[in-house]
């Protein structure tokens, strides 16, 4: 058991480095992207469970005044943001896998492993817990209006499935972790946050691996496919979160709110898309969706000193 800790203890201490292990073994190692990406599903559900137990369900359900904020941001995020994406494409005429891609992902919900990426940056993971679970359960909704603006994806009822299907993931591995908080662990010692956030690190490493299958492939192939797919994936990740962080810190909220949503606003969880819409659409879109961990599992590491620097001073 001593052993045990030691590792997790070790790998918390170190979890932005080892998020860029991860990307550095699952572009070296193809075939192992490859096998670990079938467990991915399975990995994410963890994850959330890990961040759920942490927080507690005491943070998580928080004030009611920070539940109107939350469904206000949800609906900033999922709906503002795409559609305003999609008219201005059909506009300018821009459209192509690289648009599909973009707008998809500005019309998900945050990633799963949103709230262990704040806690790495530093800040408090529970505005995070908070946008997950509700813009989980409001994807359903939100994805309609994106879709009726940019129709290229088809029929939204296949969306709307999966959506639900997340969602009851979601709320099993939430309540599994709430129920054993207040059963089990009401309090967590000081000793239980380091295996818990061991356990997130090691976990989000191991989904990255399996997730980074199509860009090691591509970077052997044809290394100059990546430009545009990578360019892309930076620019809406970190401009999203940069520019959420500014605005919020602007407009008096507090360092630590503003680092969740921001973290939250840039790391979408496209991957929900791909049992759910044709084969035909999203085949091309793996490529931006390998480059989208990229920047995605590099946040901790680039753009945490930019959470704790002089704008973040002051939390909440």
């Amino acid at each position: 058991m001593a052993l045990i800790f030691f590792c997790l203890a070790w790998l918390a201490r170190q979890g932005r480095i080892v998020l860029v292990a991860g990307l550095i073994v699952g572009i070296g190692l193809p075939p192992l992207a490859a096998t670990l990406q079938a467990y991915i599903p399975e990995v994410v559900a963890v994850m959330l469970f890990l961040a759920a137990f942490r927080i507690g369900p005491s943070a998580v359900i928080g004030r009611l005044s920070g539940l109107k904020t939350t469904v206000l941001i949800v609906v900033l995020f999922q709906v503002g943001l795409p559609c305003l994406l999609a008219l201005g494409f059909r506009l300018c005429g821009f459209s192509g896998p690289l648009a599909n891609a973009v707008v998809l992902a500005a019309a998900a919900s945050p990633i799963s492993g949103s709230p262990n990426l704040t806690l790495m940056a530093g800040h408090d993971p529970a505005p995070s817990l908070r946008l997950l679970i509700v813009g989980t359960a409001l994807l359903p909704l939100t994805v309609l209006p994106a879709f009726f603006f940019w129709p290229l994806f088809g029929a939204p009822s296949a969306v709307v499935f999966s959506s639900l299907r997340l969602l009851v993931i979601i709320g099993a591995a939430a309540g599994l972790a709430f129920a054993l908080r207040h059963f089990w662990k009401p309090v967590l010692s000081e000793r239980d946050v380091i295996a818990v956030d061991g356990l997130s690190a090691f976990a989000m490493a191991f989904a990255v691996i399996g997730l980074m299958a199509a860009f090691g492939t591509t970077m052997r192939e044809a290394p100059m496919q990546l430009m545009a797919p990578l360019a892309a994936a930076f620019l809406f990740n970190f401009g999203l979160q940069i520019a959420a962080y500014i605005f919020q810190m602007k407009s008096g909220i507090g360092s630590t709110a503003a680092a969740a949503h921001a973290i939250s606003a840039g790391n979408r969880n496209n991957m929900l898309f791909l049992a759910a819409l044709p084969a035909s659409i999203m085949a091309p879109l793996y490529l931006f969706i390998a480059c989208y961990q990229i920047p995605m599992y590099l946040t901790p590491l680039l753009l945490g000193r930019f959470y704790r620097g002089p704008a973040g001073q002051s939390s909440s």
